[in-house]
């Protein structure tokens, strides 16, 4: 396995690159361990497959270099780099079997035969696929296939990382969540270099031990789900993570005062927003609590979902979501409270403050 270092990456599809706009990715200057399992989570067109085809050797970066453990290896092939890569669409062979399909990089290699059976056999397991290894794999379905790709992405045991382009898109709900597990049991057990591109956050919050979430061409975040979820740097990271995302309302700061249309709340810190063209406050809707005292709001609905209701709302001029249990009382006059450690000030987009 290896420890990745993306030194000051940056990239563009077209010719001579004028501004900043012109880069498909940019600027990249970050470590992953050795080790460690990583998701690149976005919305399509964020930057995160040619982050990962960079790594990979598929794409060569316009600037910037890429070093495994240390060893500078932007200009050489993915074979060279050592690297396995699962992508969107099985690739397979579909004239051999499902055990010959898995065993190929192996035997390519020169692994010796008992190793490679031993090897096969638990990967057909984990795929759930040990019934079918001797079937050829040109009548398999769209989900079979794919995890074949996936099986033969995770058989060799001397790659440098295993890179992953949404993997699962063709893989049932249900085999989702159990080839993520079986993922994840894996990293552990063998301690893969892994990084996974997903934009489903479910993906990456189960997967990874740290989200890289990425907006418009760059990295906005890096962080453990529970730091994303409850201190997230920046407004995508809050609407794009958690269901609802995040509230953001336009605010007003005044020192420790924070003004939003008629109402105040006191901060015990002065956020430092100086210069900035749009400031908002930001509260996650499962730290608002609902009762009889606080600030007023006008409920607009309530969504039961089980355990759980979404109420919508209209605070301060502005749509509130707020999450809270199957049995809470929703007054007729209802007023929320902000839970303090959980609010949040963003100054053109970017978090400000102590815990920033």
């Amino acid at each position: 396995m290896a420890r990745i270092t993306l030194d000051h990456i940056r990239h563009a599809y077209g010719p001579n690159p004028k501004s900043e706009k012109d880069y498909a990715l940019r600027e990249v200057d970050h470590e992953w361990n050795d080790g460690g399992a990583y998701a690149l989570l976005g919305p399509s067109g964020c930057g995160k497959t040619t982050l990962l085809n960079i790594i990979s050797g598929l794409v060569q970066p316009s600037h910037g270099r890429i070093l495994f453990d240390g060893k500078d290896v932007t200009d050489l092939s993915t074979q060279q780099r050592n690297i396995a890569q699962v992508f969107q669409f099985p690739v397979i062979y579909d004239t051999m079997t499902v055990y010959d399909n898995l065993a190929f990089p192996l035997r390519n290699r020169g692994v010796a035969e008992p190793e490679v059976d031993r090897r096969v056999r638990e990967i057909l397991e984990m795929i759930d696929l040990s019934g079918w290894a001797n079937r050829r794999a040109r009548g398999l379905t769209a989900d079979q296939k794919q995890k074949i790709s996936l099986g033969r992405g995770l058989v060799r045991s001397d790659v440098n990382a295993i890179l992953f382009d949404e993997p699962l898109t063709v893989i049932d709900p249900h085999m989702k969540w159990v080839l993520r597990s079986q993922l994840k049991r894996l990293h552990k057990q063998f301690g893969f270099t892994m990084v996974y591109v997903t934009h489903d956050q479910t993906e990456a919050l189960t997967f990874a031990d740290k989200v890289v979430v990425m907006y418009d061409g760059e990295i906005v975040q890096i962080g453990t789900p529970a730091e994303l979820f409850e201190r997230p740097s920046h407004t995508f990271v809050g609407y794009f993570i958690g269901s609802p995302g995040m509230n953001f309302m336009p605010a007003r700061v005044e020192g420790n005062a924070v003004r939003m249309g008629g109402e105040t709340l006191t901060l015990d810190y002065a956020p430092k927003t100086t210069g900035a063209t749009k400031t908002e406050l930001g509260i996650r809707p499962e730290f608002i609590r609902i009762g009889r005292e606080g600030m007023p709001i006008t409920v607009i609905k309530v969504e039961d979902i089980g355990r759980l209701k979404i109420v919508r709302a209209q605070f301060a001029g502005q749509p509130l979501a707020i999450v809270t249990s199957e049995d809470a009382e929703i007054p007729s006059e209802a007023r929320v409270t902000f839970e303090p450690t959980a609010i949040g000030i963003y100054a053109d987009s970017w978090r400000v403050g102590r815990e920033a």
